[in-house]
């Protein structure tokens, strides 16, 4: 066998990789095999406690709900045993008390007074206890007042017998009216669908009741059961998260009259962020729901539970309608309760959605090439900035005077800069800078200024002789005849 699985897998894994080299898909897999579920469809729980050691005292010490949450035929046993042990055991006691008086063998004797009358032997004994147990009181065998052992016992026989009969009883009563059985005739679909609802991926499932007593005060929760392992390290094998089903709008609160749809939207604060029709061919998780309500003809709380699989959960799918108008009434088909149909759905998880839809936004493309033009422009003054000082100094006193093509593509720059944040500013500013012939001049006249604001600055700052050559004899009618008067001697 081992040798024919190894043929097998070297075939498979051929037959794969030639698959893939002719641009063919490869064979699909096996179907993986049934996982063990840790709530079962009719929604009993998969968990077993063992090696309890010393703690399976704590199960007598609170006897009577161990009794009540046993099955049936354990309850039965336990009940008829306890009546034929304790009907024995006071039966014997009053043949023993004959016995020690003697009665047995006086039992004909009309001149003789028994503690018992008409008890000679164990059956008459067990058939006196019986009629005095269940008060039925025949009138032939009766106690007499010569026998106070008697009359203690009798008084015994009374309280335990009260006490067996409540327990026992008690126990009986709890155990028929628990509301389990009222969990059966509450549905839930054979699988849960995801699809689009209101444009958002959500994952669906059906519930419904099938008996025209309401379910009072119905309430729903969904816990997701998923593995997952910790920064630190630590696994968790059954990690429980919420998965929210309308508890912060209300809708987890049901009116179950009619089979109902119970949404839970995927967005960014889901368990399900991630998850993608793709991504569900190699997940693990399990859906536990709980439904609890108040039985409306006893007045006792019910809960009936169900589970859904990664395997149960049907992507691109909705349930059919079950509801329709009839003549004066709603009629429910239950035929079609877990019957589901395709619909277009989108494979991607929503994260990838959102992912898609932000790389696809326009208004992120200008922004991203007016940053790419600004960084190129301010590249290149700086590639310019760099050549200007490499430059020997007589060459950059001569190109000193090219400083102003460079100024005036820095202006420029930060014009086309402010053109391309146009669209930034608030209405306002746009309106005003939209006015046709203001913009123009506006920006003519304030390059000009400061076209000539740095000139004049950088020209101040200069030697007086560098100045004489930089046609520095605009700033010289600004001067006193004095200063004039030295300059023009200190250049003679």
């Amino acid at each position: 066998m081992s040798a024919l699985r190894r043929k097998l897998g070297d075939e498979y894994q051929v037959v794969s990789t030639s698959a893939s080299a002719a641009g063919l898909p490869p064979p699909r897999a096996a179907p993986r095999g049934k996982r063990q579920r840790f709530v079962d469809k009719n929604g009993r729980c998969n968990v077993q406690h063992g090696n309890l050691g010393g703690e399976t005292s704590r199960y007598l010490s609170d006897l009577f709900t161990t009794l009540v949450d046993l099955k049936w035929r354990w309850n039965l046993f336990i009940f008829i045993l306890t009546y034929t042990v304790a009907w024995l055991f006071m039966a014997s006691m009053w043949w023993v008390i004959a016995y020690m008086r003697g009665d047995l063998n006086k039992a004909h004797d009309d001149s003789y007074t028994p503690c018992v009358a008409n008890v000679y032997n164990f059956p008459s004994a067990f058939l006196f206890f019986i009629e005095t147990e269940a008060t039925i009181g025949y009138g032939y065998r009766y106690i007499t007042d010569k026998c106070p052992e008697g009359i203690i016992l009798f008084l015994f026989q009374s309280i335990l017998g009260s006490i067996v009969d409540a327990f026992l009883i008690g126990c009986m009563f709890i155990k028929m009216s628990q509301p389990k059985k009222r969990a059966e005739t509450l549905m839930f679909s054979e699988h849960a669908a995801i699809s689009m609802r209101d444009g958002k991926l959500t994952l669906m499932f059906r519930v419904g009741n099938l008996r025209n007593s309401h379910m009072v005060s119905a309430q729903i929760r969904c816990k997701l059961l998923k593995s997952r392992q910790t920064p630190e390290g630590e696994f968790l094998p059954l990690d429980q998260l919420e998965l929210d089903v309308g508890f912060s709008t209300g809708a987890d609160q049901l009116f179950l009259v009619s089979p109902l749809t119970i949404c839970h939207v995927i967005d960014s604060k889901s368990p399900f962020y991630e998850l993608s029709q793709r991504s569900m061919q190699s997940e693990q998780f399990e859906i536990v729901v709980i439904l609890e309500g108040i039985v409306e003809t006893t007045g006792m709380t019910c809960q009936a539970r169900t589970s859904y699989t990664e395997d149960e959960v049907l992507w691109g799918h909705r349930f059919f309608p079950v509801i329709s108008l009839e003549e004066g009434f709603f009629k429910v088909d239950y035929s079609q309760f877990h019957a589901t149909f395709e619909v277009p759905t989108p494979p991607y998880s929503v994260k990838e959605q959102e992912e898609m839809l932000l790389m696809s936004s326009p208004l992120i493309a200008p922004a991203v090439g007016n940053s790419k033009e600004r960084n190129s422009s301010v590249e290149c003054l700086d590639g310019l900035d760099e050549v200007g000082t490499k430059l020997p100094s007589k060459l950059q006193k001569i190109t000193g005077r090219e400083d102003f093509p460079k100024k005036l593509l820095r202006m420029s720059s930060t014009t086309s800069e402010k053109a391309y944040s146009m669209g930034d500013l608030p209405m306002k500013l746009q309106r005003i800078s939209s006015v046709p012939g203001n913009s123009e001049e506006k920006l003519g006249s304030k390059t000009t200024k400061m076209m000539s604001d740095p000139m004049s600055q950088s020209v101040a700052e200069l030697p007086p002789k560098l100045q004489k050559l930089s046609g520095g004899g605009r700033m010289e009618g600004n001067l006193p005849p004095k200063l004039r008067k030295m300059n023009s001697d200190r250049f003679t």
